[in-house]
């Protein structure tokens, strides 16, 4: 990543994007934001009590987001959201076209543990199936890598870090 990039750390919820994305934006040099604080507190309600988004929840959330990203063009930044699906990553695309995507992607049994050790978060494990369903992975021709989530929270990012500045990306 010679130019600065908006990298979005995407994923199923408890694969680490709120602890991977400061790692990365550090590394980087680069402001991060949470994607969950642009969610408006209706969704989090909703997600708190079970129940999934669904995508006239989500237009507004991506948007928040990808104004974000917009702002941060040619300046560089991270940003998490789950951008599960194609349509997703595109409308982040449509208002940040140079953002690259980092999808932190793992093995079910991994995340659920994970989830269920976690203090104070608003997502359920019960939602879990319903991200993984949700779920579209990267295609070939959409800007991003994908790495795996096992080992510490400083392998993923050194990981991820090396995914990014690969010239095959």
């Amino acid at each position: 990543m010679s130019t600065p990039h908006v990298v979005v750390v995407m994923g199923v919820a408890g694969t680490g994007k709120t602890t991977i994305g400061p790692l990365l934006a550090a590394e980087l040099g680069v402001p991060y934001a949470e994607g969950d604080d642009f969610h408006p507190p209706a969704n989090i309600a909703k997600m708190s009590a079970g129940t999934p988004l669904d995508d006239a929840d989500r237009w507004p959330w991506l948007d928040a987001i990808g104004q974000w990203a917009h702002g941060r063009a040619g300046l560089g930044g991270v940003v998490s959201s789950s951008a599960l699906k194609r349509s997703y990553r595109d409308r982040l695309r449509a208002a940040a076209p140079g953002a690259v995507f980092l999808h932190l992607a793992g093995d079910r049994e991994l995340i659920e543990r994970r989830m269920a050790e976690r203090k104070g978060h608003f997502m359920p494990t019960a939602l879990l199936d319903s991200q993984f369903a949700t779920l579209q992975p990267l295609a070939p021709d959409e800007a991003g890598v994908a790495v795996d989530v096992s080992g510490t929270p400083q392998e993923i990012t050194a990981r991820a870090l090396a995914a990014l500045r690969s010239p095959e990306r």
